[in-house]
């Protein structure tokens, strides 16, 4: 049995927004009031936030696969991954895990494997790691694993990418085709061959994607589109119950997308940069607008917890509602409604947080301190 908690001293954030309050946590869960023999943490001085729900993160690939054909075992690898989310503040994690028809990092031989370690790295950790299954369109020899994976629990979100032309596109740059052959683990040969192939069944994609998301439906997943370029894109994907717009490629996309309701990701690396490494649309006054509902941290976990105070920085949000966009609205989208919030009976998952210096200074999931930063043991009590 995990101890109880009871954090005190700091600015909470609540329905009403930041302001003076405690947060009591037992039984891995927020309640009204700590029980006694409670453990205390002394948050004077700092923030008390709903943990950061990552509805898109990659960045787990890097343990597994550090440079090309330098792999290390999915338990090592996830383990690791583990620590670095809870020191981001990041409480739930959906691993953006790329399903191509790519050999390595992300074959089916390696979406197998995580699967199977997976298990073992959540009972290790008090984080939430789930799979956000990234399948690519084309490939096809896996669509019996992601079925069964759908049908056995084993998935939170299931995302519709499709890559295959760009790859296909870059192939005759032959920096760009020794990068991808080099992630895959094969000759640059062997590696156009393999897209080439892929290409040639472009019109088995849209039966094979309502296959899928047939079997999402049916296991009651959320569903996204991915990197959506006109309007006919986010109609298709909707027809097929996918109402998260991931990283739109317009701003008419994301506008219409929010007219349907429905929730719009792009990436917290955007705002902390200033706008996207792609060169597409910058995301911190699309969030402002209200074009942007989500933040997910992509390619760089830290990002996510800095996003809103960078957004707040920028004088439209306030910390409170920016924070909604890595906490209260991403479990939304996702169905997590036991999440994203400090009320009593939610899963207790809380960051505390320096404002002066934005940075994480201790991590709660599931009730229990998962994360300390250096110099903090003294507000422990």
């Amino acid at each position: 049995m995990s101890p109880a908690w009871s954090l005190t001293g700091g600015q909470m954030l609540g329905d009403a927004g930041l302001a003076p309050g405690a947060l009591a946590m037992a039984g891995g869960q927020v309640v009204a009031e700590a029980p006694e023999g409670a453990r205390c943490f002394d948050a004077t001085g700092l923030l008390v936030l709903p943990g950061v729900v990552d509805i898109h993160g990659d960045a787990h690939e890097r343990a597994f696969q550090p440079r090309p054909g330098v792999d290390f075992s999915p338990g090592f690898a996830l383990a690791d991954s583990a620590r670095q989310l809870l020191a981001a503040g990041i409480t739930t994690a959906c691993l953006g895990v790329t399903l191509s028809w790519e050999p390595g990092l992300r074959s089916l031989a390696a979406f197998r494997a995580l699967d199977d370690a997976l298990d073992a790295a959540r009972a290790a950790t008090p984080g939430d790691l789930l799979i956000h299954l990234r399948f690519e369109a084309d490939n096809f020899a896996a669509i019996p694993t992601a079925l069964a994976a759908l049908a056995g629990g084993r998935i939170a979100v299931l995302g519709f990418n499709d890559h295959t032309p760009g790859i296909v596109r870059k192939l005759g740059d032959p920096v760009q085709l020794s990068k991808y052959a080099g992630r895959a683990g094969v000759s640059a040969k062997v590696f156009a061959d393999l897209a080439a192939e892929a290409m040639a069944r472009r019109d088995e994609v849209p039966a094979a994607r309502a296959l899928l998301a047939e079997a999402a439906r049916a296991a009651g997943v959320a569903m996204l589109s991915h990197d959506d370029a006109s309007l006919e894109d986010r109609a298709e994907f909707r027809a097929l119950g996918a109402h998260i717009c991931e990283f739109p490629m317009a701003e008419a996309v994301a506008a219409e997308a929010r007219t349907k309701g429905e929730s719009v990701v792009m990436g917290a690396p955007n705002v902390v940069r200033g706008g996207s490494h792609l060169g597409w649309a910058s995301a911190a006054p699309l969030a402002e607008r209200g074009l942007v509902t989500v933040l997910a941290s992509d390619y760089v976990w830290p990002a996510l917890s800095l996003a809103p105070f960078v957004l707040a920085d920028r004088g439209v949000m306030d910390l409170a509602a920016a924070w909604a966009l890595v906490s209260a609205n991403p479990a939304a989208a996702l169905g997590l409604a036991d999440r994203g919030g400090l009320a009593p009976d939610m899963r207790g998952d809380a960051v505390v947080m320096d404002r002066g210096t934005r940075s994480v200074v201790a991590t709660f999931a599931r009730g229990q301190l998962g994360w300390l930063a250096a110099g903090a043991a003294g507000r422990l009590g």
